[in-house]
């Protein structure tokens, strides 16, 4: 059908819209028909749509609905080289010339003969590209990550057997498919790796972020899990309210449970084997019961990746009898390039690189810190028609440059301690990394939800502070009223307060108090008097995607938030003295 529309050779064919089985079948219906498969994140703006459209040179572009459809028709105009559009997830709501159903658009290709289509598909190289992922840089505009055929075929075999995922002839595996699939880690999950080995793959429903993804989990009950760091806080939240509801005996008996299970998977992490009785009791009466209460009773592999995870998040699951297992790597290597695995896994750790695949610490400073670089059969091509972004990630010997900084451990375990580009530099000269203290402070703070370090060329760092509020289901906008956890916080304070804006506008004395310990906490545990946080100031919304602070994997958008509230952090910087 693609062919029939008149696809060419290395030309886009745009995919927009949640994930769904017409989703893969577009997605592998270019690849053999000559041209790249590109998706389009659902979130994105008619301009950015265009942006990639036009950058891919697309010949198709397939949408899920009207809603989709509207962006694309907006921008039509500008994209010469787009011939057809495609709407799969709805009736179409009008006629228009090259407008397709999918059924309409899966019949076009009746009538080429196969000889055709195999011709084109003899003439591919595993050396070419196929695939390309936009990768939404913090600055400036997305690039086309290129991937070749064998990028994809080689990183999903490696990185599957890594994992162990069996093949579907001995026992079937099963997945939910609910991340962005413009997202490498879905693509390479939900369609190579499954196409692989056979995974049977379940779509959730496209609100599955929103709140029903634990519903589709309980349905499926899948044997491997891949979350983002937020959604395996999502979960957490969410038992955590629950938990705050239950009666003493229940709550005495889950806390009982899950020291434990700290204590029982930190030594099994540190190499003892034996189960301790009070260990399989607790496993009976709570484990498996907390298992089957979010679809993960069959689940061996539960993994986070695309984001950092705090140890909090960490230790909770772990204390529940439920690794999370770590991976890391980019959209510029395929996907992963190190994992942790149940018998090599510690707490913080990204894991051990995947078979076949190395990893360079470049210019490490005295404490083994430097720049993380890659090589291996899973590195990108380049990025599309900009040859000198593609110079400034690969260097003359063939080293990919992660832009992280980490180090490994003696026993060749890897760690991520900050990007190079999140650095603050500060008037004095110390670099300091933000992630680390901002997250100790959201640790010692736990109504905090978002919290970000400021004093790139200051004399003192600061730090910007939202609090856990309930969002908005349909729109994805953080409100105003306080997380149910959030307000049995402030009751404990002593704090009357259940909204964000009551706080603020009476600087609420308990809860700004409780902040302040909490910092002055974090503080006493600074490296250094330029690593500790000075001043703070609470803003009334909480970051989401929908502010634009938070990107589509629910990265922090450091530029944005500065930008978007500079006139706060020139407040801090006001006064000529610097605190004490």
């Amino acid at each position: 059908s693609c062919l029939q529309l008149g696809l060419e050779r290395f030309h886009g064919v745009c995919i927009l819209g949640f994930n769904s089985a017409e989703w893969f079948i577009a997605d592998i219906g270019a690849i053999f028909a000559g041209g790249f498969a590109v998706g389009i994140y659902t979130t994105n703006s008619p301009e950015a749509c265009h942006y990639v459209a036009e950058n891919c040179s697309a010949n198709v572009v397939v949408v899920e609905n009207h809603k989709q459809l509207q962006k694309i028709l907006e921008i039509q105009h500008e994209l010469p080289h787009l011939k057809a559009i495609v709407q799969y997830g709805e009736e179409l709501k009008e006629k228009r010339p090259n407008l397709y159903s999918w059924s309409e658009f899966i019949d076009l290709g009746k009538d080429v003969p196969d000889a055709q289509l195999r011709e084109i598909i003899a003439s591919q190289k595993p050396n070419q590209c196929c695939t390309l992922i936009y990768t939404s840089g913090t600055t400036g505009q997305p690039k086309g990550v290129m991937l070749s055929h064998d990028n994809l075929t080689w990183t999903a075999s490696v990185a599957g057997h890594f994992i162990m995922l069996t093949d579907a002839k001995e026992k079937q595996e099963l997945v939910v498919s609910y991340l962005p699939l413009s997202h490498i880690a879905a693509q390479m999950s939900d369609i190579w790796s499954a196409m692989t080995f056979g995974v049977q793959v379940f779509f959730a429903q496209p609100d599955a972020l929103k709140g029903t993804l634990v519903d589709t989990l309980r349905e499926v009950r899948p044997t491997a899990f891949l979350g983002v760091p937020r959604v395996w806080e999502k979960i957490e939240e969410k038992m955590k309210s629950i938990g705050a509801k239950s009666s003493a005996l229940r709550r005495k008996v889950a806390l009982w449970a899950k020291g434990v299970g700290l204590q029982a998977n930190l030594k099994r992490m540190n190499g003892y084997s034996e189960v301790p009785l009070n260990f399989r009791l607790a496993r009976h009466l709570v484990y498996k019961k907390v298992r089957k209460a979010i679809g993960l009773d069959r689940c061996t592999k539960c993994y986070t990746g695309a984001a950092p995870i705090t140890r909090e998040t960490l230790e909770f699951f772990l204390s529940l009898n439920i690794p999370v297992f770590e991976l890391y790597g980019m959209s510029e290597s395929s996907g992963p390039h190190t994992i942790s695995l149940p018998h090599a896994f510690k707490l913080t750790s990204c894991g051990k690189e995947i078979t076949g695949c190395r990893t360079l610490i470049h210019n490490p400073d005295g404490d083994g810190n430097g720049e993380i670089c890659f090589s291996g059969r899973h590195i990108f091509m380049g990025y599309l028609n900009m040859e000198e972004k593609t110079k400034e990630a690969i260097d003359e010997d063939g080293w990919l440059h992660s832009g992280d900084l980490g180090k490994h451990d003696k026993d060749g375990f890897l760690y991520i301690t900050g990007r190079i580009k999140e650095l603050i530099i500060t008037a004095g000269g110390e670099n300091i990394p933000p992630v680390p203290i901002e997250d100790a402070v959201k640790d010692a703070v736990p109504i905090i939800s978002n919290a970000m370090l400021v004093g790139d060329k200051a004399k003192f760092l600061a730090m910007l502070l939202t609090l856990k509020c309930n969002v908005d289901v349909e729109t994805g906008e953080p409100g105003d009223d306080l997380t149910p956890e959030a307000v049995e916080y402030c009751q404990k304070l002593g704090s009357k307060a259940t909204k964000v804006s009551e706080i603020i506008s009476s600087k609420d004395k308990a809860i700004y108090a409780a902040i302040q310990k909490g910092i002055s906490a974090v503080n006493e545990g600074a490296v250094s008097n330029a690593q500790k946080v000075q001043k703070w100031v609470l803003l009334e919304k909480d970051f989401s995607l929908f502010g634009g602070e938070l990107g589509p994997t629910m990265k922090l958008k450091r530029p944005v938030v500065a930008q978007k509230y500079k006139d706060q952090i020139a407040q801090f910087y006001a006064d000529v003295d610097t605190p004490t």
